[in-house]
């Protein structure tokens, strides 16, 4: 594994601001965060309870879709956009045991997940970690990480996995995985989800608050039918754009998000045609 910083600017961990990044590792049981993001998790935690319930059904649901579109459709390099603090059975891990060999290059602007990629990836040489925006698409592309690790004339995986809430609207969204997509050829897939609700008040909590926590790093909780026009000229895989449990499950026994919880995880997976 090797590591690289693009685009401008330099950036240090201030451990006086949650990042979403930090405050999804402790969601998901780690130990790479501090007081500040356990104390936002709490105070989340107050007003839309589950949210740790629902950090670790979407981890799954990236582990499931990983392996299926190694297995079943072939796919050997993922490109994971926000990809966050490295966990158990990340991208390359479950790629890698399914398929020897298979690369991953994870993209986040937060500096702790850099220094951690490097500590814990560095005997891997079929995965990088840079550090750049995910809505810098050229920056993403032209890293010498990148071109060393992915093929462009290959299909590509783009991992959009619980990030996009982190996006605001005048950064255009849904414009930030187009630009992706077109930097692959077709037959690549994109896999997309993010925090929706149904419920108007719940949105306007949940983003309110993220927003002041961490100085404006947040985007905003929206509806299913934004998430829907991101696949906007896509082939989605069956069955469809759903509840991240839903998706494929692996076993009966999956919990699924409760029908009067007012925030939840959708999105799907599709392919370039």
């Amino acid at each position: 594994m090797r590591d690289e910083t693009t685009g401008t600017g330099q950036h240090t961990v201030d451990i006086n601001v949650p990042s979403v990044a930090r405050m999804y590792d402790h969601y998901l049981g780690g130990k790479d965060n501090y007081a500040v993001d356990r104390e936002a998790v709490a105070a989340l935690d107050e007003k839309v309870p589950r949210t740790r319930h629902l950090a670790r059904n979407n981890r799954r649901f990236l582990q499931r879709v990983v392996g299926i579109l190694v297995r079943e459709y072939g796919i050997r390099q993922f490109l994971d956009h926000g990809s966050g603090l490295p966990t158990q059975d990340n991208v390359h891990q479950v790629a890698q045991r399914a398929a020897p060999g298979s690369r991953a290059v994870y993209v986040d602007n937060d500096p702790i997940v850099l220094a951690h990629g490097r500590a814990l990836l560095e005997e891997n040489a079929d995965t990088a970690v840079i550090r750049a925006d995910m809505r810098d698409t050229d920056a993403i592309f032209d890293s010498p990480e990148v071109k060393r690790l992915i093929d462009l004339s290959r299909p590509v995986a783009l991992l959009f996995v619980s990030v996009m809430h982190c996006i605001p609207d005048h950064s255009d969204p849904a414009a930030v995985v187009r630009r992706a997509l077109e930097r692959v050829p077709s037959g690549s897939f994109v896999v997309l989800n993010q925090l929706v609700s149904h419920d108007q008040e719940t949105r306007d909590f949940v983003t309110g608050f993220m927003d002041r926590s961490t100085n404006g790093q947040w985007g905003r909780v929206r509806e299913p039918h934004d998430v829907e026009a991101y696949f906007t000229g896509l082939d989605v895989l069956e069955p469809g754009l759903v509840e991240v449990n839903d998706w494929r499950p692996d076993s009966d026994l999956c919990a699924r998000q409760l029908e009067d919880e007012t925030w939840f995880e959708f999105g799907g997976v599709a392919r370039k045609p």
